[in-house]
């Protein structure tokens, strides 16, 4: 392997999701098989890395100050869907169950990763939950400790009076899925979060 193979390959294996055999196929497709696409593959790469920022006032994705989903007035203002990360804004939105706004922390609290509240995008967070707007807030974090933690500390720093509604996504069963197959957390949060059927 030429070290110019190798240091390519070891560049794909750091994106999240590739191992050492997906690196090396990648890597031999685009410098033996599709040679040709390669320019185009450097010239996207380049022109994302120049264009693609955060939102200044959602922490999503992009090219202008504000986000397309902050940009769109028809989007309803008083609901703000707290998520982990744009992946996590992304699958809500291919749902097309919501139409309401977003907040990206970029990631969760964690002191055993040495992640603090400094750490994440809270300060935007907190001055949007401080403006009033905000009538509702979804909290769409994962189902574990660093989640519960994340919840916990968000909850904490509300306007006083109440004036914000605190709700958490529902967390159960994946449809198709059966109860004998589910974790204990999985269970926990299903019958935790169950509703009246009728």
């Amino acid at each position: 392997m030429t070290p110019a193979l190798e240091h390519l390959q070891k560049q794909l294996k750091q994106l999240p999701g590739v191992g050492y055999r997906s690196a090396e196929r990648m890597a031999l497709h685009l410098l033996v098989e599709q040679p040709q696409k390669l320019p185009e593959l450097v010239r996207a790469l380049q022109a994302a890395a120049g264009s693609v920022r955060r939102c200044a006032r959602c922490g999503n994705l992009a090219e202008e100050e504000c986000c397309p989903i902050c940009a769109d007035e028809r989007r309803a203002t008083g609901q703000l869907c707290v998520v982990e990360n744009v992946p996590d804004l992304a699958a809500i939105e291919r749902s097309g169950a919501y139409r309401g706004r977003y907040h990206v922390l970029h990631g969760k609290l964690s002191p055993i990763r040495g992640v603090a509240p400094e750490n994440l995008n809270l300060p935007a967070l907190l001055a949007r939950l401080a403006s009033g707007e905000v009538t509702e807030l979804i909290l769409a974090l994962s189902n574990d400790v660093e989640g519960e933690a994340t919840c916990h500390y968000l909850t904490d720093r509300l306007p006083p009076g109440g004036a914000v509604k605190v709700t958490r996504i529902g967390f159960g069963l994946p449809s198709g899925g059966g109860v004998l197959y589910a974790d204990p957390v999985t269970l926990k949060s299903a019958l935790e979060g169950r509703r009246s059927y009728s």
